[in-house]
Formats: C-alpha cells, sequence, structure tokens
C-alpha cells in the first residue's frame, strides 16, 4: 500500500498550473489548443438562421417575472421582518438575485437575450452588480472561456482546478471565495491596478472603465453598509450584497455542472460540457443553461431558443442527463477520485471522432 508521501508525490506529479501567465499557457499555444476552431454538429444553414433570430418578447417576458418575483418576494421579506415568517420570503429572494441575476448577466452578456442592444446592456450591469461580477471584466473573461473552454492555462473560469479542494468547494456553496476575490480586485481597480492574468484577456482600452466601475460599487457597498450600521439593522444588507452569498448556492451548483469532471484540453464541447434535463422552474431560474453542450456549440443562438436547438443536435451528442441529480451523481465520486488521481476525468461517448468531422459552416 502507498505510504501518504508517496501519494503526495503523484499527486505533485500530475499537478497542472491554472494560471493564465504559467507554464500551461505556453503548452497551450504549443500544441494548437488556443482559439482553435471546435467541431459543431451539423445543422442545415436556414435551420441554423432561425435559430439564432433574436427577438424581445421573451427576455421581456421573463424579466418581469423575474423582477416581478424579486419584488414581490423583497416585500414579504421587509413586510415580516422580525418574525420566522420571513425567512421563506428572503430564501426566494436570495434565490431570485443571487442565482437567476448570474444567468440573467451570462446571457444579456452574450447580447442575444435581447434583440435590442441597450436592454442587453441594462439587464447586464444591473445583474453583474447583483452576483458581484465585474462587468467588464467578466465581458472579456467570457469571451476568453467560450474561444478556449477547459483549455487549462486559457480559461479563466474553470471552476474546480483538478485536484479539488473539497473545502473550498464547501465553502463556495455560499459564494465566499467568490466574495472574497471580489473584494480583493475591487480595491485593486479602485486604486489603478489590473492584475497580471487579467491583462492577458481584458484590452488596455478597457482598463478605465474597470476602473470606474470598481469605485462606483464600492461606494454603493459602503453606503448600504453604513445604512445598515445608522440604522441599527441587517435589513439593508438582507437586500443588497448579502443575497449574494445566501442565495448564490444553486447558482453554484448549475456552475458545477457545466464542466466539473469532464475533459480538459479537449476541442469537442460533446466531451467538456453537459446538457442536463431540468423541470421549468429551474430552467427558468437557469435561462436555459442546462443545454450547455449546445450553447457552447452555438453561442449565438439565444437562451430561449436553446431547447428547439438541442432536439436538432442531440442525435450527434451523448445523452444527456435526466436531472440535475443524475448529474451529480457522477460529479461526486468523480471529484473524489480526482483528490487521488487528478488525471482521471469522465469521458463521453460521441458518435463521432472530432478527427473524422467537419464542422459546420454557419453564415
Amino acid at each position: 500500500m502507498p505510504s501518504s508521501s508517496s501519494h503526495s508525490e503523484s499527486i505533485r506529479k500530475v499537478f497542472r498550473e491554472y494560471s493564465l501567465v504559467g507554464p500551461e499557457a505556453i503548452k497551450a499555444q504549443e500544441k494548437g489548443l488556443v482559439s482553435a476552431v471546435w467541431y459543431q454538429c451539423p445543422i442545415p444553414r436556414k435551420r441554423m438562421k432561425q435559430l439564432m433570430q433574436r427577438r424581445d418578447g421573451p427576455a421581456l417576458r421573463d424579466t418581469a417575472l423575474w423582477l416581478l418575483l424579486l419584488g414581490v418576494t423583497g416585500y414579504g421579506g421587509y413586510y415580516f421582518w422580525g418574525s420566522y415568517t420571513c425567512i421563506p420570503f428572503f430564501f426566494a429572494y436570495g434565490v431570485l438575485y443571487g442565482t437567476a441575476a448570474n444567468s440573467r448577466w451570462h446571457e444579456t452578456g452574450h447580447g442575444t437575450a435581447f434583440k435590442t442592444r441597450w436592454l442587453n446592456d441594462v439587464v447586464y450591469y444591473i445583474a453583474c452588480f447583483m452576483v458581484m461580477y465585474e462587468p467588464h471584466v467578466w465581458r472579456w473573461s467570457h469571451a476568453r472561456h467560450h474561444t478556449d473552454t477547459i483549455i487549462v492555462g486559457r480559461d479563466p473560469e474553470i471552476v474546480e482546478p483538478r485536484p479539488p479542494s473539497l473545502v473550498k468547494m464547501v465553502l463556495s456553496v455560499f459564494s465566499l471565495p467568490h466574495g472574497l476575490a471580489v473584494f480583493k480586485s475591487l480595491f485593486r481597480h479602485a486604486v489603478g491596478r489590473i492584475g497580471e492574468q487579467e491583462q492577458t484577456f481584458i484590452p488596455e482600452s478597457e482598463w478605465p472603465k474597470v476602473y470606474l466601475t470598481a469605485r462606483l460599487w464600492l461606494a454603493v457597498y459602503i453606503l448600504t453598509i453604513g445604512s445598515a450600521l445608522y440604522l441599527h439593522t441587517w435589513l439593508p444588507l438582507m437586500f443588497i450584497l448579502l443575497p449574494t452569498f445566501y442565495g448564490g448556492w444553486l447558482a453554484y451548483l448549475f456552475g458545477v455542472s457545466q464542466h466539473v469532471g469532464l475533459a480538459e484540453d479537449e476541442l469537442d464541447h460533446r466531451k467538456n460540457c453537459r446538457t442536463i434535463y431540468m423541470n421549468p422552474v429551474l430552467r427558468f431560474i437557469y435561462s436555459n443553461m442546462n443545454y450547455h453542450l449546445e450553447h457552447h456549440m452555438y453561442p449565438m443562438v439565444p437562451y430561449h431558443a436553446l431547447p428547439l436547438l438541442h432536439l436538432e443536435i442531440k442525435s450527434d451528442c451523448p445523452p444527456p442527463y435526466s436531472s440535475l441529480f443524475s448529474a451529480y451523481r457522477e460529479i461526486i465520486p468523480t471529484l473524489l477520485k480526482q483528490r487521488k488521481d487528478p488525471a482521471y476525468f469522465v469521458k463521453r461517448s460521441v458518435s463521432n471522432p472530432r478527427d473524422e468531422a467537419i464542422p459546420a459552416e454557419i453564415a
């Protein structure tokens, strides 16, 4: 039986540096994994254009319902503040704030949720604030994530590097590592400094916007905390700032289910993304991002058309997971195995090997 020292040594041998300015970034370039051509399931061009059609209607409906639910649950929490009856209202408010906003910034950040550009921008900035995602940082970070999805040394949004830290994952359920990182980032940006890794994906022309946003956000947070101290109540913080932490647990569960445990450095989204069937309530909260393979393969298809896109390509993709629970029945054992063997991952079977397939040409 191997000793603990030899086990630690075996982990060190396969440990990879996930930094965007480390040796893995150079290796990714040498392997031809940077801004590479990805496999796309073939779809007739006419049908693809139909699926990519942007409309204001679905997003206006869903955004209005989201804001209405935020208002109702927030008012319920305020009205019953001081009694246990406020708990279910703030629980729902937190999920709508800390989780539903997460998918809203994502979709509007792609510019596909609404047809009207300014509507995308308004919802994007509001949702980013709610989940503490600096808008100018994450717009460029997410563009890199789609260009080099789960390419080690290139993708700044790899949720759980290998071997995973179980302590960090538990803390992430409450958004604590995220919140700490954001506050460090805000203070750094507020004094006019951009991180070394951020410089690899944020154009220098965007840096003044990053600095200004950080200063504005810190001012709002200071005012919110100051009002809570002045009024001697937690209530202001229950509406701003704290919901990111007490309501972001579902966003984290969604985030882990997207790519964790699947292949790294693979130019086929069928092997590094999961599509998971979910009920209508979860799909509303998640903005159909449970169709994650479809979204990564064709990111310009609006969220409301992803179920139709799924039907078009499902025969060329691995079977979808039947539920979030089903996905976690695979993810949890995989994470435990990766603690001992960081090189381990789930191999998703595909109908056509990438090197035999012809990428679809989309106008």
